[in-house]
């Protein structure tokens, strides 16, 4: 039976039922929690779209054969600060965290490092990567191509995707500093999300195929996306796809493949993961109080008529995180496909059924 209701459950639950959903599948254990706990994490953060909306996604792409079961990825160039690594189509969470480790490990002996990333798959919230550097001391930059999804500005076709970037600062403040947007007015994944709860979509996110506005989430899917901002939002998208394809030595444009096409056919995207090491440029304690006291002036800074509280980038995950308290609810698509696919693999499907 479907549920018709939400359910409220613990995150650690959560991570622990789609982790076993993941060993069922053919992961290793530590690479399913790894997973599982990326997931949940964009779902505390209030990123749903990143969350465990897309183990449906993943589970069909590994029984597909388009996704490996591998835990890493393979180092096929090592110059100093620059490394490529082919991710070989594992799951973007594993080798994501490996090419920021990477990036992390440079930056710290060398000052800087860049790890590229070809034959990878689709790896949660970029901001995941940055924040992780940024804990370690690091400026932290992660971007991602997708397959195209926007028009230049004046076209009718898809020519670039909406490709994400994610930037972090170390700072001494318990809230982090992190910039982590989708180049488009809206990711493709929040648009999955209203498609599966049936809910309309804001106008200006989207237009159909022929270019007209839509507010209907299945039009929006089978048209296009808008860039933020017009041409300053394409130019950004265009040269992130670039970056990541052209120093990885992967696909670029067209040549990365639709995330729910042939599940059988690799999605085939390409990442870039920079770290700078601050403590190469000056005192690292020094620009972590400069960083946290520049935050903190925006936050106390003068408001508009009507506004209660003034953010930093970042600043509302990390308080929706703080909010939920380690509990997240579910809505009824979501309990419905965990439900369905940890029965379909043998799994129980407590917590959310009994």
């Amino acid at each position: 039976m479907n549920a018709t209701t939400t359910v409220t459950v613990s995150a650690e639950a959560l991570a622990g039922l789609v982790r076993r959903i993941f060993v069922a599948a053919g992961l290793a254990e530590p690479a399913a929690q790894t997973v599982a706990d990326g997931l949940v994490d964009a779902d505390l953060e209030g990123l749903a779209s990143h969350g465990v909306m897309l183990v449906d996604l993943y589970v069909d792409r590994i029984q597909a054969g388009s996704v490996s079961t591998a835990d890493a990825g393979t180092v096929v160039s090592d110059r100093s600060v620059a490394v490529v690594l082919d991710a070989g189509n594992a799951l973007g969470h594993l080798t994501g965290d490996q090419a920021i480790g990477l990036a992390i490990e440079r930056a710290h002996r060398l000052g800087a490092g860049i790890v590229a990333v070809r034959h990878g798959f689709h790896f949660g919230t970029a901001r995941r990567y940055a924040v992780r550097a940024a804990e370690a001391g690091c400026i932290g930059i992660v971007g991602c191509n997708t397959r195209p999804l926007m028009p230049a500005p004046g076209g009718a076709e898809r020519v670039v995707g909406n490709n994400p970037l994610a930037i972090a600062v170390p700072t001494d403040g318990a809230i982090p500093l992190v910039l982590d947007m989708a180049t488009s007015e809206a990711a493709m994944g929040k648009i999955r999300m209203a498609a599966k709860q049936s809910k309309p979509i804001p106008a200006g996110w989207a237009v159909d195929a022929q270019g007209s506005p839509t507010t209907d989430p299945e039009t929006a899917i089978a048209g296009m996306l808008l860039p933020t901002g017009g041409p300053k939002g394409f130019g950004l998208s265009l040269l992130i796809d670039l970056i990541c394809g052209l120093l990885s030595g992967g696909a670029t444009g067209r040549d990365v493949q639709p995330l729910y096409g042939d599940f059988a056919r690799p999605y085939d995207c390409s990442h870039i993961f920079i770290a700078v090491d601050v403590a190469h440029f000056g005192d690292v304690a020094a620009f972590k109080s400069a960083a946290a006291a520049a935050a903190e002036q925006i936050r106390s800074g003068k408001r508009a008529p009507g506004v209660d509280q003034l953010f930093t980038p970042g600043e509302p995950e990390w308080r929706k995180r703080e909010r939920a308290q380690g509990q997240l609810t579910l809505p009824p698509a979501v309990v419905d496909m965990l439900t369905r696919y940890a029965t379909k693999l043998g799994v129980s499907p407590h917590p959310l059924v009994p």
